[in-house]
């Protein structure tokens, strides 16, 4: 089950209470005012975890009440704060008040976010001492924590998203091109919700996202598409499966592009890679079409792999080096933190060496030490 939206409540915790304390001690007359302060309320903290595919891995609950912190001691010790509430979320979650604001775009792999903050503690009887007032009698209570009704939205992170209309071979090429596994049907929205597959290039790879097909008039309401229109707004590249057996085949294209402008201007503006699929049934009308418009395209087959690879290295052109993640960057830094440089070894060979000649260099010194001490004692 996929959910892209859920509604939660946060409470951070209250501050600790300072309090009003005299030093007693035997031998110590009008020992003063020692009252401690309370300690911090603990915060909400939503925290990107890159584990978590959707917002229904965040499970049922719907409060996220934080600890509040401990009251403050005689001896003017302070109170323990309270520990924060840490609260996973999926990359790509956009936080919104009740309102409708955006408070915070949570995109970054470890990615945190105080959503309540805690409160401070109260100060106790020790900081209301004065030259006139010796033995005050004031302390404060600590601060209240925050209460916030917040409105999370999940939008996909994806450097390609397929966009298409029902049974035109998106999930069947997704399936072929990269690691998403979508359901595969002969029946209209066999995709039920957004898929995310990985595409393995030489030395790295792109995210690409299946979404369910869009009917026209889909940014207004119909059918199940427009729903998840917006888990394309964060990707790179658009690309557009047609159904090149169609008689419409064109049409289904401007239509597409129709629907998402419709969606959101921006959308219409991006880069976008044609596929015109089921080659293995026969689509040259469909070809002569978009040669008629001088619209490039990708003749592909999902059943025999025919052009899946001139695809997927046009989708590689398309997207950005930057957004490109890198295959086995996790072991070139180990092995350079063990090495202290990039993996060569050079360095550590020539500290090897530099340490062996030190130790020559003490062990030739103790030597002739001895020996000198050898003479001095004959004579």
């Amino acid at each position: 089950m996929f959910l892209d939206e859920k509604s939660i409540e946060v409470r951070s915790g209250k501050g600790g209470d300072g309090i009003c304390s005299f030093h007693r001690e035997k031998f110590v007359p009008l020992g003063g005012p020692d009252g401690g302060d309370g300690g911090r309320g603990g915060h909400v903290i939503l925290h990107v975890n890159e584990q978590f595919s959707t917002l229904l891995d965040m499970g049922n609950a719907r409060l996220y009440k934080a600890q509040s912190g401990q009251p403050g001691g005689a001896k003017r010790c302070t109170g323990r704060s309270a520990e924060d509430l840490i609260v996973d979320v999926p990359r790509g979650t956009i936080v919104k008040d009740a309102e409708g604001r955006i408070l915070a775009d949570l995109t970054e792999p470890g990615q945190k976010w105080i959503a309540a903050r805690g409160g401070k503690g109260g100060m106790g009887n020790q900081h209301f001492a004065t030259p006139a007032n010796q033995a005050p009698r004031k302390c404060t209570p600590g601060e209240k924590g925050e209460k916030r009704e917040l409105f999370l939205e999940l939008k996909l992170m994806a450097d390609v998203g397929l966009v298409g209309f029902p049974n035109a071979g998106k999930s069947s090429l997704v399936n072929k091109i990269s690691s998403g596994r979508p359901k595969v049907g002969d029946y209209p929205f066999t995709t039920l919700e957004p898929v995310l597959g990985i595409v393995q290039m030489n030395g790295h790879s792109f995210v690409v996202a299946d979404i369910p097909g869009l009917l026209e008039g889909a940014s207004e309401g119909k059918g199940l598409g427009h729903q998840f229109l917006k888990h394309i707004e964060r990707t790179h590249t658009l690309l557009f499966v047609i159904d090149g057996f169609a008689e419409n085949a064109y049409e289904q294209f401007t239509v597409l592009k129709e629907e998402l402008k419709a969606f959101h201007p921006k959308l219409a503006k991006k880069p976008y890679v044609i596929a015109l699929n089921k080659s293995d049934l026969g689509i040259d009308e469909a070809i002569k079409q978009f040669k008629a418009h001088k619209e490039a395209v990708i003749v592909t087959s999902a059943v025999t792999g025919d052009g899946c690879k001139e695809l997927t290295l046009a989708l590689d052109e398309a997207v950005p080096h930057v957004q490109k993640k890198k295959v086995g960057w996790e072991s070139k830094k180990l092995s350079s933190a063990t090495t202290g440089i990039d993996g060569t070894g050079k360095k550590i060979a020539k500290s090897k060496a530099s340490s062996a000649a030190k130790s020559s260099a003490k062990t030739g010194s103790k030597a002739a030490g001895a020996k000198t001490a050898r003479s001095k004692k004959k004579a």
